[in-house]
């Protein structure tokens, strides 16, 4: 057993040297790669934070504007339609005007046709009545003339 143990103890003073390079590599590593790496990933976790951070506000103020946007396109077609109702009832108010002056001529129109149809049967009935008064007597001459003869 004794020799097991001599050859353990020169086993573990052969292994001290790895031991320590191990540790000293373990140091060295942590130093040297670990360090820079989880202060890399720090670094570009910061960077994605801040571009999501960005990225939410750009998303924000483009909503606020389409909000805008929207809100004045509404504004915009309320006004046209506004525009749209004035001149249809200007043109509803000239429709009528003309339609009233229209009714207004073609009263005028009939006032003027019945007056000269009244004229023309005026004439007409002077016509007749010289007319009448020239047939008589010459239906008078003509029965008068048969009598004498």
């Amino acid at each position: 057993m004794e020799q097991t143990l001599h050859d353990l103890s020169g086993i573990l003073l052969a292994a001290i040297p790895s031991g320590l390079l191990l540790i000293i590599l373990h140091f060295y590593l942590r130093a040297m790669l670990f360090k820079p790496l989880q202060a890399t990933l720090k670094h570009r976790e910061e960077l994605t934070a801040g571009a999501r951070k960005a990225a939410d506000q750009s998303l924000a103020v483009a909503e606020r504007k389409a909000q805008d946007y929207e809100a004045k396109f509404r504004d915009a077609r309320a006004e046209v339609y506004r525009e749209q109702e004035e001149k249809r009832k200007v043109w509803l108010e000239d429709q009528a005007k003309q339609v009233a002056a229209g009714q207004t001529r073609s009263s005028e129109a009939m006032a003027a046709a019945d007056k000269k149809i009244a004229d023309e049967v005026a004439a007409a009935k002077q016509n007749l009545v010289e007319t009448s008064a020239v047939l008589a007597d010459s239906i008078a001459n003509t029965v008068l003339a048969r009598r004498k003869s």
